[in-house]
């Protein structure tokens, strides 16, 4: 009877672990994925930025997936430590990035600059929410940047203006952006 009583006592414990084990790493990439969303709303990160660090995250996400399928839905302590190594180089870039020189316009003047900012905004909050992931956000930031080097290009191109026809352009490449971010996030 005693020796039942320690092995349920040694069962819980282990359970126990487990769930603090999982709880510690998504907690952390819920975090960090705050610290983006909040970056993608200030200004702080640019879509390129973005891209990159949602590109890494997305990675790091799935080499935890593939770790705890193989380890019947555990990590070990070896796999802890490098998800851990791995997300303390992310954070790092997450702060270099929202403190370095590039910003993201967030007060734009011109319609097509308005557009950028509220299709930004509908992308951190589809991140703060968790409608979108992190391999789902690369994908539209790396978008929103291609979009954003064609306009950047065609203005200093045109004296600091877009013509009609970029701005007619520019304005179809938006909507298939919008397109593509409703359907990630519904």
């Amino acid at each position: 009877m005693r020796l039942m009583g320690r092995m349920l006592v040694a069962a819980a414990v282990m359970v126990m672990g487990a769930m603090a084990q999982t709880d510690e790493v998504d907690q952390r990439r819920e975090n960090q994925q705050d610290r983006v969303a909040q970056g993608i709303k200030s200004g702080q990160l640019t879509a390129g930025e973005t891209a990159n660090v949602e590109k890494k995250e997305a990675a790091i996400n799935q080499e935890v997936h593939t770790d705890r399928t193989l380890n019947g839905g555990k990590l070990t302590g070896q796999e802890k430590q490098t998800i851990n190594r791995q997300q303390n180089q992310m954070s790092k870039q997450i702060y270099a990035d929202k403190h370095n020189a590039a910003t993201q316009n967030t007060s734009p003047k011109s319609e097509v600059g308005a557009r950028q900012r509220n299709q930004q905004d509908r992308i951190a909050n589809g991140v703060a929410s968790g409608k979108l992931s992190a391999g789902q956000t690369a994908k539209l930031e790396k978008g929103e940047t291609g979009i954003n080097k064609e306009v950047k290009t065609d203005r200093s191109a045109n004296g600091g203006k877009l013509t009609a026809a970029e701005k007619k352009q520019v304005n179809r490449q938006q909507n298939g952006m919008s397109r593509k971010i409703y359907r990630d996030k519904h």
